[in-house]
Order: structure tokens, then sequence, then C-alpha cells
């Protein structure tokens, strides 16, 4: 709807309430997983590679997911609420199939599906805030997302601990398996995202999508296509990819530096497969069209990516390594039998509570703060204290003051998980916002899969196993980050491309 009508705070509550059970997967996913990992026998330098599961089916679900979204419609179940559904199934699943894991592999393989599942359901959460919200309640909107995200992750990441301090649980287990804490988490979270991503798809209604293109626009389309442009983008990154690829093997460099390679590869493979699609006329298919939105992303979008990059970067260096910087660093332990092991990786999962309850705080501060200053400017404040938080913990050597630290992590993630997405809504057109936000989707996953890439690599060879370095590093990009989001042109009247003038 052009014209869609101011929702109240209860409406606005309702549609967002399902992003509490997403992030019980997210929370339970980001704190435990390393760990589950380290327990099945993986080594500080592997635990990238094994992550990359996560990046990579973010990176082919979400795009596809959109699309479909934006292409759906059911009178009762609307366009965005089945995919909502379906995904809650799915993940809640393999949420209670993941820390019963037999192996290393598996677990792998789980932590996909499960990142797949949660994607599924995700996606079109942020589209469904488009939607359903006026330009001026956006960030009112991505904000109510982030609270929710917040007190989600605040308490899914205090389960463990919970379930050791409260509840009685044995927090230790023999060689190759996990404590009781870990798997009942788990088991609870399942039944958390389930029944409130239900409450979202069983309290709220869609607006029916719109038709905004005409028979002219497209045939205009068609003409100003260059095949050309696309095969020769696609020639150059498939040339960088095998050039990198081939380096790396003459220098006989860490093996997941090939993951690079791979994702060169598979992008300028993509353009290619574009190019010759459309040589033959196929301009509407579904693939060609993700991949010419990627090429003619709005200015915003491309600013914005950026900020981005550095960002989710920082995060996902937190996440992979957080447990290993502290249990090594903070509490001098490399043994993840040890009791003094498992109680710093609970710490973990209270600091991570910590960071994502100062978020659920500040959320709904952020759209007062932006509007007396601007989004650009909370936007960089709440990612320069993000970046002095992890930078912080190089130099903590009390376990308690890691809450400290946590503290400026929280205030940039409630911003990134709302900030940004409130600036890119109102430069995208409204029938294509759920695979425009899932194209946004791979500024989040390509930094993942560089840092999985190459952290393993940095922190094996150069700092010899030391993870705090990989805290260090993170804390200095989102700091880049915050610096670069005053270049993004913030407008919600910044106009769309027009697609007669795509290329």
């Amino acid at each position: 709807m052009k014209n869609k009508p101011r929702l109240g705070f209860w409406q606005i509550w309702n549609l967002s309430f399902g992003f509490l059970g997403i992030q019980f997967g997210f929370a339970l996913q980001n704190a435990n997983v390393s760990r589950i990992f380290q327990t099945l026998g993986a080594k500080a330098e592997e635990i990238p590679v094994l992550w990359l599961a996560a990046p990579v089916t973010g990176l082919l679900i979400q795009p596809i997911i959109g699309y479909m979204s934006d292409r759906t419609w059911h009178p009762y179940w609307g366009r965005r609420r089945p995919f909502f559904l379906i995904g809650a199934i799915l993940a809640s699943i393999a949420l209670v199939f993941m820390p019963n894991s037999p192996s290393l592999w598996i677990a792998a393989g789980t932590l996909w599906i499960m990142d797949a599942s949660i994607n599924i359901s995700m996606e079109p959460f942020r589209a469904f805030v488009g939607d359903m919200l006026p330009d001026d309640q956006t960030t009112k909107g991505f904000a109510m997302q982030s609270l929710f995200i917040g007190l989600g992750a605040v308490i899914a990441s205090l389960l463990p601990w919970i379930f050791t301090n409260w509840v009685g649980l044995d927090n230790t287990a023999p060689e190759g398996e996990l404590p009781d804490t870990v798997k009942w988490s788990f088991y609870l979270g399942a039944i958390a995202y389930i029944g409130a991503v239900a409450y979202t798809v069983f309290s709220t209604k869609e607006y029916p999508p719109e038709e905004e293109h005409t028979t002219a626009q497209e045939e205009r389309l068609v003409i100003r296509y260059q095949p050309s442009t696309y095969r020769n983008i696609g020639l150059a990154l498939l040339t960088v990819g095998a050039g990198f690829g081939f380096f790396v093997y003459l220098n006989e460099l860490d093996k997941a530096l090939y993951v690079m390679t791979g994702m060169l590869a598979l992008f300028g493979l993509s353009y290619f497969i574009t190019s010759l699609m459309m040589a033959k006329g196929n301009y509407k298919n579904p693939y060609v069209q993700i991949v010419r939105d990627f090429q003619n992303m709005p200015k915003t979008m491309v600013q914005l990516a950026v900020v981005q990059f550095f960002s989710w970067f920082s995060l996902f260096a937190m996440w992979i390594y957080t447990t290993s910087a502290v249990t090594g660093h903070v509490y001098q332990t490399t043994d993840p039998q040890s009791a003094l092991y498992n109680e710093g990786a609970d710490w973990v999962g209270v600091c991570f509570a910590v960071y994502n309850g100062v978020a659920a705080a500040i959320a709904l501060l952020l759209p007062i703060i932006a509007k007396k200053t601007s989004r650009k400017m909370t936007h960089m404040m709440a990612l320069t204290m993000g970046g002095i938080g992890l930078l912080s913990i190089y130099f903590v050597s009390d376990p308690k003051m890691l809450i400290l630290s946590m503290v400026g992590v929280g205030i940039a993630w409630a911003s990134i998980l709302s900030v940004p997405y409130a600036m890119l809504a109102g430069c995208l057109p409204s029938n294509k916002m759920g695979y425009y936000m899932g194209i946004f989707n791979f500024f989040i996953v390509i930094p993942q899969i560089v840092a999985a890439s190459i952290l393993g690599a940095l922190v094996g060879t150069f700092f010899h196993g030391e993870a705090i370095n990989a805290l260090i590093i993170g804390g200095v990009c989102m700091i880049l980050a915050g610096l670069l989001t005053l270049r993004v042109q913030d407008d919600s009247l910044v106009s769309v491309p027009d697609e007669s003038t795509l290329s």
C-alpha cells in the first residue's frame, strides 16, 4: 500500500514478536556452537571454516526466499507469514538435534541445516516491517525488532548458566559429549522459537501486494540490458579468483583461504551465467533478476554495504572467537574438558546475554536519539562504542570486568539491527522489498565468509593460536564502520533506479 496506515504500539509489538523466537535460535548458535565443535575435537584454527556453513547458507537462501516471498500471496496466510512458519518448524527440529550430534562433521552439517531454516523465517521479517509500516515508523519498527532480538538473546545465552546454577544440572560431561545444561538449553530454545513465530503468524494480517511495473517498463528494461557487461564482470571475477587460488597454492598458505577463491568464482560464474541467459532473452528469469538487482543497487544501499561489511566482520570475529579468547586469555586454559574451561564458556554466555540485554534496553531509545541528531550520527556513535568494547577485552584479567566491555558491544548491536535497515527501507521499491533485503544480506554474509577465510590463518599462523587478537581486529573494524557511516546518504526520498535505466 502506498499510503500505509500508522500502527499502534501493540500492533508493532505483534508483527515483531516472532524475532524473540528467531533470536533464541541465533543466540544458542552463536554462544554454543564453537563450544560444541571444540567438544567434538575441533582445534581453534579450524573453527572458522566449520562456521562457514552459516554465512554461506545465508548468501544462498536469503535472496531466494526474498524473491519468493515478494511473489507469494494467500488470502489467509498472506505474503511473508508462510515463510516465518515453515522456517520455524525446520529450525526447531535442527535445534533439538544439534547438541546430540555424534561427530564433528555431523555437527557442521546440522549447523548448515539450522542456519538455512533460521534464514527462511528471518529474511521475510525484515521485509515485513517495510511492508507494514509507513516511512516515518520504520525506525521504530526495526527498533522493536531489536528489542525482541535483545530479549531473546539474553534469555537464550543465559540458559546454560541458569541450568547450572539454578536448576542444578551437570555442567560437565565425558569426553566428546556435551553437558546436559547445553542440551536442555537447545530443547527449550526450540519450543520458544516455534511459539514466538506462531504468535506473530496468527496475530498479524498483511496488506495485499501491489503491482507497480507496467509492460512498457518491462520492454524498456529488456532493451537497456547489456549481456556483455555481465559477461565481462564475470570473467574478471573468475580470473581474479583463479589467480588468488593459485597464489595460495604456490605459497602453501592456509587452506581456509581457498574459500575466498570459491566466493570470487561463485560471483564470477553467477555473472557469466546471467550474461548467457540474457543473451537468449531470459530477462525475467528469477536468477537473472537477483544478479541484476545486485548490480543495480540504489546508492544508499551501496554506501550501507561498506558499513555492513566492517560491522559484520567484527561481529563474526566476536562470535567465533570470544569463547576461545576468554577461556585462553582470561581463564588461562585451553582444555575443553576442564571445569575451568566450562566455567569460562558459561561466562561467555553470560557476557553475550549482557550485550543483548543492553541492546534490548537501548533499542527503543534509538529512534529518539536519531530524531534529535540523525540516523547516521546515531549509528556512528554506537559502532564506535562497540569497537572500544571489543578492544578493551585485551586488557581484562578479572572476568567480571568483561561486563563493561559488553555494554559497548550491546549499544553497537542494537544499532546494527535497526538503523541500517531503517535507512535502507526508504530507498527500496515496495514490490522488491523482500529480495532487496535478501541482497542486502550479502553484506552481512560476505564479511563473515572473509572473516572465516582469513581469521583462522591469522590466529593459527601469525598469532600462534591466541584468539584474543581476532577480537582486537574486530574492534578496529567496528570503529572503521562507524566512521564510514558518515558517508551514507540517508534520505527517505532518495530515488530508486528506474528499471528502464538499469544496465
